[in-house]
């Protein structure tokens, strides 16, 4: 007899392998929920806060300006919470979170914005422009008056973008801008003998989703007004129709 025994089979090789780490982080990402879009609202809202914690002493410029600038910047609600975090609530607020979503703008802010300007410059020289009606305000727009004036109605107008910069030269002339209610306005310029001032009205509250104008330049023995004023034939809340709160500058 041989005393050779029959060799015993090789195990099959499971079909069961551990997950590779590359394959565990790939469910773990698809098992996560997408991060949630800011709107521009929820943007506004937080700037609305920031604003709010200057001017209780909360919050210093440089801080402001950094946290401003994030706010802008944003795209996500991971994003905007850390920004009002160390921030109490808002007054009236029902809700301890700054970017809790808000209901659509009532308003056709977002139709109005977008498209290519309709001309970039206005000059009046002893004479006069004007820009009224339905027309496209470009992101840059500058505007000369020497020895004469000029009118800019942005009450019917579209926006290029979000944001327009209106760059206004006065020089013993004037200058009237004229915006709806709702679009924020910021004036920046300076005035040398002359008068270009940064006054709000406080029945102008800026609307979510509405442009933002920033008008900047020089007013030289010359003026630049900015007023706020409804479309003919709108009603709107009391000193906006008619008798409109004016930026005298």
């Amino acid at each position: 007899m041989s005393d050779e025994r029959p060799e015993k089979p090789l195990p099959e090789k499971t079909s069961l392998e551990k997950p590779s780490v590359e394959k565990a982080v790939a469910e773990k990402a698809a098992a996560e929920p997408p991060a949630l879009r800011a709107s521009d609202a929820d943007r506004e809202r937080v700037v609305d806060r920031l604003r709010d914690a200057v001017a209780e002493g909360r919050l210093d410029m440089e801080e402001f300006e950094e946290r401003l600038e994030a706010a802008y910047t944003s795209r996500t609600y991971a994003e905007l919470e850390p920004l009002t975090r160390d921030l109490p609530a808002a007054a009236g607020s029902t809700s301890p979170s700054p970017v809790a979503p808000s209901p659509a703008p009532s308003s056709a802010w977002p139709d109005r914005i977008g498209g290519t300007g309709t001309s970039a410059t206005a000059v009046a020289v002893m004479s006069g422009f004007q820009r009224k009606g339905r027309w496209t305000v470009p992101a840059r727009f500058n505007a000369v008056a020497i020895w004469g004036g000029g009118e800019l109605d942005l009450r019917e107008a579209d926006f290029a973008e979000r944001e327009v910069v209106i760059t206004c030269v006065a020089v013993m002339g004037g200058i009237e801008i004229t915006v709806p209610p709702g679009v924020e306005v910021d004036v920046r310029g300076i005035g040398i003998m002359g008068a270009f001032d940064q006054g709000k009205s406080q029945d102008n509250r800026p609307e979510p989703g509405a442009p933002r104008v920033v008008v900047n330049g020089l007013a030289f023995w010359g003026g630049v007004a900015v007023k706020v004023k409804q479309q003919k034939g709108q009603k709107g809340p009391k000193g906006l129709d008619g008798g409109a709160p004016r930026k005298e500058l």
